[in-house]
């Protein structure tokens, strides 16, 4: 215990070498710690430095990331006009930007023809009037873009648009593609992005033929026409034959003779009906037989005094009501006059603003219909699909159609564009009917109603026709009634579902009719109508003059040219418009003649189709045109063109006034202008007397400019006549004639006297 407690004493005492060792430890371990917080600080350091610059690396390669991906996704769309763009907007990323150029942005200039006739018809294009501004931005729009698509419209006219662009942006082959899409929709868009083709020089070439031959004629006639009427006159290779239609027409009109004709009907009851059935009058058992004076009527209706009138035959079956092809642009322009009272120019700009897209309350901007110039009734497997779905869903099944439409040659439809019909066939003209101007709505729900009725079935009458004997003479009776509605039922087609004559049903063979009255009537042979713009479209397409694009345009410029003026929708040509077409047809045969003009529409499919080529057009044809201008300017020459001189006073200046031609046709100037500008109206006298005062007929000009035959002496004397009247009077009736071609005819109708007219031509 003692050596326990000793040795634990002694090591209680460390030694003084203990001691040192102690305190170099102690040094030796504060030195370590300052040297592992110094060593800490520097790491920590260290990883902050690190952590910074991999942020810094982070953030730059995130930012360098993002250039790189905007750079590659840059895309620039070009449409024609601002609307469509923003139509478009919606449909693709935000790496797409879509702008307008506004239409055409170079074309031949307005100073001179524009073609060099000398070096093979090139023609020379300059930038628009107007259009730096858009072409400059558009330059630095294509700078900041990888890649440009030209989305014009899916035509001639806009394929040349999109070859105008590049040309004009200097855009390189593999810098640019060309688009098309006949609808603006989402599918439509993005599929047409996918199959980005170049650019169709066979449609631009065809464009191209047309445009330097238009230019031709219009620049060569033009100036023959200044010479001859008055400047600004204009001729056109479509607008010319058109004017020429219209004039003939008018001349048709002017020499028709009407010829009297009565009709005969039966007014009979059936049964316990109070209201009477008509029965017309058929001829005899030979057939049909026609009633041309009252001395024939009263024959047939003393021998129809003591007949019995016996049903003889009835006959039933069935009647189809084919369903309506789509809207083509003729058909459309057509059908919106008749149903709508819609000029050609009002339809076609309300189809462009339903085509490039309205603000549609839960869909934003949406186009609502197809491409809307188009002369094709094809429509796509989808838009099929489509509209076969809601009818079954709508109608059921048996409102589908049955049969493979076919157009009017008799052919499968099979063509490049497809037929007007709405790009959404869930958006029903109602839930868009507030968005809508009451006029956009109408002609949306028109093409909507027709399409939706081109994919139903057709509608079925049953139909019923009887056959009454009246001794020696016949009559007959119909009536029909709806069996199946089909397409009828959203489409009307001039009343069809309408029964007419129900009663007849209740008629059987053998049976004797009783209380039968006799209703003749007077009637007169009627002109042929003058042309409506609808019927005028008509006439166009049939014809082959221009095409659905150019119809509305057509028509239009005459009107504002003022060669034609619209009289309660009738199309009448103005003494100004005959003035122009009498000059074409004597100076330029060919121009205005209809074959030509067809002619070369052919051909313009044909550079299209790429078979010909578009400058051959031009070499075939202009040569011919060129030698006629020479020939009528010579002609001219030696015609000494001066200011008809009239017996007229000027009573400012007493100088004998002069006939000149202003916008709206002739009227008399004082030749001391600009000394004295005095001016009147011109009233062609034509030396016949007033058959109402004796005092003299004129020629005379409504405030629209048509011409019209009037006494001089109006107010006083009301008399006038769209017909001009002759010398003579009516020797059956003493009334006065109306000079028809080379006849002449009473006034009064029912007269009817007619004869020719004088060999002395004084009234021509």
């Amino acid at each position: 215990m003692a050596t326990t407690k000793k040795e634990t004493t002694k090591s209680a005492k460390p030694s003084a070498e203990s001691k040192e060792t102690g305190v170099k430890s102690e040094k030796s371990a504060t030195t370590a710690t300052k040297k592992s917080v110094t060593a800490k600080r520097t790491a920590a350091k260290k990883t902050a430095a690190v952590k910074s610059t991999a942020k810094k690396a982070a953030a730059k390669k995130k930012s360098t990331g993002k250039s790189t991906a905007k750079k590659q996704a840059h895309y620039l769309v070009i449409v024609e006009s601002p609307t469509k763009a923003n139509t478009i907007k919606k449909f693709l990323g935000s790496n797409y930007e879509v702008v307008a150029s506004a239409g055409h942005v170079r074309d031949l200039p307005k100073s001179n023809t524009g073609v060099d006739v000398d070096n093979d018809y090139e023609p020379k294009y300059i930038t628009i009037r107007g259009k730096g501004d858009i072409l400059a931005m558009l330059r630095k729009k294509v700078k900041k873009a990888d890649k440009v698509y030209l989305a014009t419209d899916p035509d001639r006219e806009g394929e040349a648009i999109s070859w105008h662009l590049s040309h004009a942006l200097k855009l390189s082959d593999t810098k640019y593609s060309r688009i098309t899409f006949n609808e603006i929709t989402k599918n439509a868009v993005k599929e047409s992005i996918k199959n980005a083709r170049d650019i169709d020089m066979n449609l631009v070439d065809a464009q191209q033929a047309r445009r330097v031959l238009d230019r031709l004629i219009g620049y060569e006639i033009s100036p023959i026409l200044w010479a001859k009427i008055k400047r600004g006159l204009s001729a056109g290779r479509v607008q010319s034959v058109v004017l020429r239609l219209i004039c003939d027409r008018e001349e048709e009109i002017n020499a028709f003779i009407p010829e009297e004709y009565w009709s005969l009907d039966a007014e009979v009851l059936i049964g316990n009906s109070k209201k009477p059935v008509i029965a017309k009058f058929a001829g005899d058992a030979k057939g049909k037989l026609e009633i041309h004076s009252k001395q024939e009527m009263d024959a047939v209706k003393k021998k129809l005094a003591k007949a019995n009138y016996i049903v003889e035959e009835i006959k039933t079956g069935e009647r189809i009501k084919k369903s309506p092809m789509p809207f083509t642009t003729s058909t459309l322009q057509q059908e919106a006059a008749r149903k709508l009272n819609f000029s050609t120019k009002k339809t076609m700009q309300l189809a462009q603003q339903l085509y490039e897209g309205v603000s549609v309350k839960g869909h934003g901007t949406i186009s609502l219909i197809t491409y809307l110039r188009t002369d094709s009734v094809r429509v796509s497997d989808e838009a099929k699909a489509q509209a076969k779905t809601y009818i079954k869903e709508q109608f059921g099944e048996n409102y589908l159609s049955r049969t493979v439409k076919e157009n009017a040659s008799g052919k499968k439809i099979q063509d490049a564009h497809e037929a007007i019909r709405p790009s959404y066939i869930d958006v029903h003209p109602v839930q868009v009917k507030e968005e809508l101007s009451r006029d956009m709505f109408r002609l949306y729900k028109l093409i909507y109603c027709r399409f939706m009725a081109s994919q139903m079935d057709n509608a079925v009458y049953e139909t019923m026709n009887v056959k009454v004997k009246a001794g020696d003479y016949r009559f007959s009776l119909a009536t029909s009634r709806l069996k199946f509605d089909g397409f009828l039922s959203v489409y009307d087609m001039d009343d069809e579902k309408k029964e007419h004559n129900s009663a007849v049903r209740n008629l059987e063979k053998g049976m004797e009719l009783d209380k039968v009255t006799l209703v003749d009537k007077q009637h007169f042979t009627q002109p042929p109508a003058r042309y409506t713009e609808q019927a005028m479209v008509k006439t166009m397409e049939e014809l082959g003059i221009g095409r659905p694009s150019t119809y509305s345009s057509t028509i239009n410029t005459l009107i504002t040219r003022r060669y034609v003026v619209k009289e309660n929708k009738s199309l009448c040509v103005t003494e100004l418009g005959e003035a122009v077409n009498q000059m074409m047809k004597q100076a330029f045969p060919v121009i205005v003649d209809v074959v030509f003009t067809a002619n070369i529409e052919t051909l313009l499919d044909s550079v299209e189709a790429g078979t010909m080529n578009w400058k051959d057009i031009i070499r075939n044809n202009y040569p011919e045109l060129h030698d006629a201008v020479e020939l009528a300017e010579k002609e001219l020459e030696e015609i000494e063109i001066q200011d008809e001189v009239t017996d007229v006073i000027c009573e400012k200046c007493g100088r004998n006034m002069v006939v000149k031609y202003g916008p709206y046709g002739k009227f008399l100037a004082c030749p001391g202008f600009p000394e004295c500008s005095n001016t009147k109206p011109h009233y062609e006298k034509i030396g016949v007397p007033c058959p109402k005062c004796g005092n003299e007929i004129a020629l005379k000009k409504t405030k629209k400019g048509r011409k019209y035959y009037g006494c001089i002496g109006f107010p006083d004397c009301d008399f006038m006549s769209w017909q001009r009247p002759a010398k003579e009077r009516c020797p059956k009736c003493n009334g006065y004639m109306l000079v028809k071609g080379k006849k002449m005819q009473c006034a009064d109708e029912t007269c009817g006297y007619v004869t020719n007219v004088p060999e002395n031509g004084e009234n021509d």
